[in-house]
């Protein structure tokens, strides 16, 4: 699909945007490859990893429509990564998260439309369902915008969707580097905000390869959510070090006991496909598809009312022994 392709990533020198760089390059043999970032370090110090004759560094910041509209001339295919994505960061800068966040994603919708690009996936979080903190509030409404776009595309072939999911092991900001930098410092304890935290678990390569897979089940307009396994934050920090004890320290400002990626309140659009969910839009304007059935002719079916995927209520949780293995193939990514 991606064969003599263009495709943009924004945000692309983050942990996402490498990996799904590498992968790209690994798999398959595009046309262009433009990684499209506001971080100029950033950038030079993936360009020395990177360099193949398909690959383009924009600086440029996702406020900055006309960047966009330039960046996305000739491209077929984006992803859009960027986003500030610190809980207290953004509780204690919220302009600038909204900035980023939303007024960011209309520009990249906009910057779409303008050169009739062809898919648009942008990536959101389980804090953008029922969301108590900023950050989650505006991925709440980064995603609305994303699923609206389908509605006001026109005569444009542009096609959106949004892809949610968890916390990604080892990615910059997780709970996973903090504990081992924890350790590494020869704590006597490894501080925990309350025992009977649970998050959804992913690697960076499954969240690289279930966007990879999106593109082509896409109609427009879905949410995509992989089933996905949870941790227990207790039992993560079990697996990292064992002979450490725990401090409780109190749920932080803006953080969750639980995490919840499809909410009970969007369970009559919510669709179950063998490994992963769909939410459907709420309102069609055009692109009227049948959801159940997506574009690689998989089938869905409707899940009972009241239904809500819990990272507390998970049917599959992750072994101590489970974590340690999971860490480890991350860490070889």
């Amino acid at each position: 699909m991606f064969n003599d392709k263009s495709i943009l990533i924004t945000g692309g020198t983050g942990s996402f945007g490498r990996q799904y760089v590498k992968t790209i390059l690994g798999r398959y043999n595009p046309k262009k490859l433009i990684v499209y970032s506001r971080d100029e370090l950033k950038q030079f110090e993936m360009e020395q990893e990177f360099h193949q004759d398909c690959m383009r560094y924009f600086i440029g910041d996702v406020r900055d429509r006309d960047r966009l509209i330039q960046a996305m001339r000739g491209v077929d295919f984006v992803i859009h990564a960027a986003a500030l994505k610190q809980v207290p960061a953004a509780e204690y800068n919220p302009m600038e998260c909204i900035k980023t966040n939303i007024h960011g994603a209309e520009n990249v919708i906009h910057a779409a439309l303008a050169n009739d690009v062809e898919k648009v996936i942008a990536l959101s979080t389980d804090k953008a369902a029922n969301p108590i903190n900023l950050y989650g509030a505006t991925k709440l409404v980064s995603d609305k915008l994303f699923v609206a776009a389908n509605n006001f595309a026109g005569g444009h072939r542009t096609r959106f969707a949004v892809v949610r999911y968890g916390n990604v092991v080892g990615s910059r900001g997780s709970v996973v580097p903090f504990f081992r930098k924890q350790i590494e410092n020869g704590c006597d304890h490894l501080p925990i905000t309350d025992k009977a935290m649970t998050r959804f678990w992913i690697t960076l390569q499954q969240g690289v390869d279930f966007v990879l897979r999106n593109f082509e089940r896409m109609h427009g307009g879905e949410i995509f959510v992989p089933k996905i396994p949870s941790v227990r934050v207790v039992d993560l920090a079990r697996a990292l070090a064992p002979q450490l004890p725990h401090k409780i320290i109190g749920i932080r400002p803006g953080e969750k006991l639980h995490e919840v990626m499809c909410p009970a309140d969007d369970s009559h659009l919510t669709i179950e496909f063998d490994d992963h969910y769909v939410i459907k839009p709420a309102i069609q304007f055009s692109n009227c598809a049948d959801f159940s059935t997506n574009r690689l002719g998989e089938s869905g079916r409707g899940v009972e009312r009241g239904f809500e995927y819990h990272s507390g209520k998970n049917p599959h949780f992750l072994t101590i022994d489970e974590i340690v293995a999971l860490n480890e193939r991350a860490d070889l990514k």
